[in-house]
């Protein structure tokens, strides 16, 4: 099933792949058509009608610009090869702490590494990297804001209930700092939150829960 959000400049669509249920979505801006495609994760036939279905939301020519991976875990890439090879002018992107671990796992030679605050402009909408380290070194959430609207691509660093899974104290602590600092402390709480599995959330519905999480360590 697509579910689809639109705002006053694109339209985003999301379906979920494998077993894992992993949310692959992709942003279409309905003037110029350039699109792009958020974490390739599973069934590369499936991204493809995804990517294809994009072009019902504008009248120009759609055009991938990009496939970005908000982490390098391999529920997160495994349709990343056959999924750049079929758009081969679309560039890849991921956090530059995490790309070589990419490319090492699938072959696929990251295009752009990106880091905390870098921006991208895709010819309609602008994406803005925002750093969360802990649940990978590298792993990014991005920022899209349009016509009133804010929304995060938050990865599996922050879901519903909680941020994403860590397997160190350390990595807890920086993943819940960067939280904090980066996304709860600047952002409003319409803030929409559209993570790497499952269900959407907002950061008004999460953020009363921040001392909990801290308290219990997950």
């Amino acid at each position: 099933m697509t579910k689809t959000i639109e705002t006053e400049h694109v339209v985003i669509r999301s379906i979920a792949v494998s077993d894992m249920a992993n949310n692959v979505y992709l942003i279409t801006a309905k003037e110029s058509g350039a699109q792009v495609l958020i974490d390739a994760a599973d069934d590369a036939d499936a991204i493809t009608a995804l990517i294809a279905s994009g072009g019902d939301d504008t009248s120009a020519e759609p055009i991938l610009e990009a496939i970005i991976t908000t982490h390098q875990h391999w529920d997160h890439i495994r349709a990343l090869p056959a999924t750049s090879a079929a758009f081969p002018d679309a560039m890849t992107i991921a956090g530059s702490a995490d790309a070589e671990a990419i490319t090492s796992a699938e072959g696929v030679e990251i295009a752009r590494s990106v880091d905390h605050l870098d921006v991208g402009d895709f010819g309609g909408f602008v994406l803005q990297t925002i750093g969360l380290r802990g649940h990978t070194p590298g792993s990014i959430a991005l920022l899209l804001r349009d016509g009133g609207e804010t929304i995060l691509f938050s990865g599996d660093s922050l879901f519903p209930g909680g941020p994403g899974k860590t397997w160190k104290p350390e990595d807890f602590t920086s993943l819940m700092d960067d939280l904090e600092e980066r996304v709860f402390d600047q952002l409003p709480n319409e803030t929409r939150v559209l993570p790497g599995h499952g269900d959407a959330t907002t950061l008004g519905a999460e953020r009363p829960k921040l001392s909990e999480w801290r308290e219990r360590g997950w």
